[in-house]
């Protein structure tokens, strides 16, 4: 029983863990898009700030199973994970093709949701909670 506990909390920090990492890599997306659009700034930066943007989604729904199979909680955040993973494979998608009037009002939503999420795990763990909505 103690195992699984330690594991359970082991899990939420893994999940914690990758959002912050989401919204950092978001953060840093975001900041390189700004460089971008409002100077000659080489995109550099920003394309290689795709993949691990991209790389930190699918770690955050790698975190949210691995989060929910040991404590046996609630599949909601994988809900969430997989929703976000959608959400960036869109973002990459357009930012491919070109279209910035959705990639950037995109990448602002996404960062607001991540920053979101993140904010709810903080907050849950404060309040003695277990993870967003478990």
């Amino acid at each position: 029983m103690a195992g699984q506990m330690t594991a359970a909390r082991g899990g939420r920090t893994f999940l914690k863990t990758a959002v912050a990492l989401q919204t950092l890599s978001l953060f840093f997306q975001a900041a390189t898009a700004g460089m971008l659009l409002s100077s000659s700034h080489d995109s550099e930066l920003h394309h290689i700030g795709s993949p691990v943007m991209y790389g930190a989604s699918i770690l955050y729904v790698l975190a949210a199973i691995l989060a929910w199979r040991p404590g046996g909680g609630s599949p909601r955040p994988i809900l969430y994970a997989t929703g976000f993973l959608v959400l960036a494979s869109v973002q990459v998608a357009l930012g491919i093709a070109g279209m910035a009037a959705l990639h950037v009002p995109l990448g602002v939503l996404m960062f607001g949701l991540s920053t979101l999420a993140l904010g709810l795990m903080l907050s849950a763990d404060r309040r003695g909670g277990t993870s967003i909505r478990s």
